[in-house]
């Protein structure tokens, strides 16, 4: 794959749109912890996040938010689920699941941000093979 600056270098990249692209991304660095990696007039952020990316961008016209009410949402890993969930909820968001350690070895919590998209943040607590927890592997 050639490389390219104009572009985060993550292999799947969400784009979530926002009626207002610059609050959008002030508030998902102030409560989720997310940097700004680049700014494409006022209509898109490209936002860091770990070793990988999200994308907000401007709402289209006659576009409601695509992700209230769909099912849809994004998984993010952290180094703490605890500390972020505190972060997150400082910062404003509505935390849908406190942090809760699962069998298959992540601790998660879901919240949805100030738009209505709903997130999951992951921390990894063990090492546990799908078979395990009862998942079927197929290419680990």
């Amino acid at each position: 794959m050639v490389s390219n600056r104009s572009v985060p270098r993550a292999t799947v990249i969400p784009v979530l749109a926002y009626p207002e692209v610059n609050q959008a991304a002030a508030w998902l660095c102030d409560a989720f912890g997310f940097t700004v990696r680049l700014r494409i007039g006022n209509h898109r952020v490209q936002l860091n996040v770990g070793d990988g990316a999200v994308i907000v961008r401007e709402m289209r016209q006659n576009e409601t938010n695509g992700m209230l009410g769909i099912g849809h949402s994004v998984t993010i890993r952290v180094e703490d689920a605890d500390a972020h969930c505190a972060r997150a909820k400082a910062g404003g968001a509505r935390i849908t699941q406190e942090p809760v350690t699962h069998a298959y070895g992540e601790r998660q919590y879901n919240a949805d941000d100030f738009a209505g998209h709903s997130w999951t943040f992951s921390q990894s607590v063990a090492d546990v093979h799908p078979q395990d927890w009862g998942g079927t592997a197929v290419h680990l």
